[in-house]
C-alpha cells in the first residue's frame, strides 16, 4: 500500500477487515443453515391430496393444523411414560385462524377422542384408504398419516388448510428447555399419576420435562376427561407464545438459532415451509401475533348417542365456528356453546 494517501489505506483495511468478518460470518451461516435444514422433515399435502379440497378463499388469512404427535420412537422413546405399541396419534390438534391483516388470532382444539368420518385418502406409502366413518379423531394419523388428517379436518371445516406442522415429544421438550422454561399458573393442585405431574397451586416455571407432562395431563384436573386436558394446552400455547415474545427470539439470532435447533429437529411441515426461507418467512409473519388476545376455543361437541365414552361435534355450533373462521369473521357467542364441558386448569 505504499504511495497511497493516508486516507485510501484506512479506507482499503476497513474494507478487506470487513470482507474477511462477511467471509467467515457467511461460513458459521452457512454451516448454521446447512444444520437446520439437515433437521427439517416435510410432506407434499398439495400432491397427495390433488383438487379434491376446499377452496382457498384468498382473503389474506391464514388456517395452519398443528398437530403434537404421541409417537415413542427414536428421541420420543421412554417421554410421557408409556408405549403406544409402536404406533403414533395425533395426541394434540389445533386449527390456527391468523385472520388478513394482523388482527385476532384464534386457535381452535379438536377434541382427540371426537367421532369423525375419515374421507377416503390415501397414505405416505401410496395404499388407498376408502371413506371409514364413526372413527376416533386422533386414529386417523395412525391410520393415513399427515395427509390424510388434512384431508379430515378440510371435510369437517370446510376450511383449506394453507399450512400443516407435526412436533413430536422430543421436539417438544427440546423447544421448552431452549427457551429456558415456560412459567404457567394453575388455581388448583395437580397430581396425575398417569402423566406423573405433580403440582401445586400457583405459579411454577417447568422444564422441557414437566411441561409436556403437563400438556397430557388429564386425571389430576376437572372431570378427568380429555376436554380438561385441552384447557391446559391451550393455557401453555399462549404461555408459550409470551415467552417467546418477552425474550425477543424472533429478533435474537443466538437465542432464535437455539429455538430454531431445537424444534426443527422434530418437526414435520407441508412443503410450503420446508425450506429455512419458507420458515423464516412464515415466522416473521407470526411476530405480529399477541398472545394476550389470541382466542383459544375448543370444538363445541356433544356426548355420542351410542357410546357415552366418545363426543361428536355439537350442531349448530360447530357449523357456526368453521363459517367464522372461514369468513375471517369474530367467533360468535352462541358456538362456544359446548353441551359437554371438561375441567380447567
Amino acid at each position: 500500500m505504499a504511495g497511497l494517501p493516508r486516507g485510501r489505506k484506512i479506507r482499503r483495511i476497513v474494507c478487506w477487515t470487513l470482507a474477511g468478518l462477511l467471509v467467515v460470518g457467511g461460513g458459521i451461516g452457512f454451516l448454521a443453515y446447512r444444520q437446520l435444514s439437515g433437521n427439517l422433515s416435510s410432506v407434499d399435502i398439495n400432491a397427495a391430496l390433488g383438487m379434491d379440497r376446499p377452496a382457498d378463499t384468498d382473503n389474506g388469512s391464514q388456517d395452519i393444523l398443528v398437530i403434537g404427535s404421541d409417537s415413542r420412537s427414536g428421541d420420543n422413546k421412554g417421554l410421557a411414560g408409556g408405549d403406544t405399541g409402536g404406533t403414533a396419534r395425533s395426541d394434540t390438534a389445533m386449527v390456527v385462524h391468523l385472520p388478513a391483516g394482523g388482527g385476532r388470532a384464534t386457535a381452535v382444539s379438536i377434541p382427540r377422542d371426537t367421532l369423525v368420518t375419515r374421507p377416503g385418502c390415501a397414505t405416505a406409502d401410496g395404499r388407498k384408504l376408502p371413506e371409514a366413518r364413526r372413527v376416533m379423531f386422533n386414529s386417523v394419523y395412525t391410520a393415513g398419516g399427515p395427509a390424510c388428517v388434512v384431508k379430515t379436518v378440510e371435510n369437517m371445516t370446510g376450511i383449506r388448510m394453507d399450512h400443516f406442522v407435526e412436533i413430536d415429544f422430543a421436539g417438544f421438550k427440546g423447544l421448552v428447555d431452549a427457551l429456558g422454561g415456560v412459567t404457567v399458573t394453575t388455581d388448583k393442585p395437580i397430581d396425575d399419576k398417569g402423566s406423573g405431574l405433580r403440582l401445586a397451586a400457583g405459579t411454577h416455571r417447568l422444564d422441557g420435562t414437566q411441561s409436556l407432562a403437563f400438556v397430557r395431563t388429564r386425571h389430576g384436573i376437572g372431570d378427568g376427561s380429555d376436554l380438561g386436558r385441552i384447557g391446559l394446552q391451550q393455557q401453555f400455547m399462549l404461555a408459550a407464545l409470551s415467552e417467546i415474545k418477552q425474550q425477543g427470539t424472533l429478533s435474537n439470532p443466538n437465542k432464535l438459532y437455539e429455538v430454531a435447533d431445537a424444534a426443527t429437529k422434530s418437526l414435520t411441515t407441508d412443503s410450503g415451509l420446508a425450506s429455512l426461507t419458507d420458515l423464516a418467512s412464515f415466522a416473521r409473519s407470526l411476530d405480529g401475533l399477541d398472545p394476550r388476545s389470541m382466542e383459544t376455543v375448543t370444538l363445541p361437541v356433544a356426548y355420542d348417542k351410542s357410546d357415552p365414552n366418545r363426543v361428536v361435534a355439537a350442531q349448530p355450533q360447530a357449523d357456526e365456528l368453521w363459517s367464522a373462521l372461514k369468513t375471517d369473521e369474530p367467533v360468535p357467542a352462541s358456538a362456544r356453546k359446548s353441551p359437554v364441558r371438561g375441567g380447567g386448569s
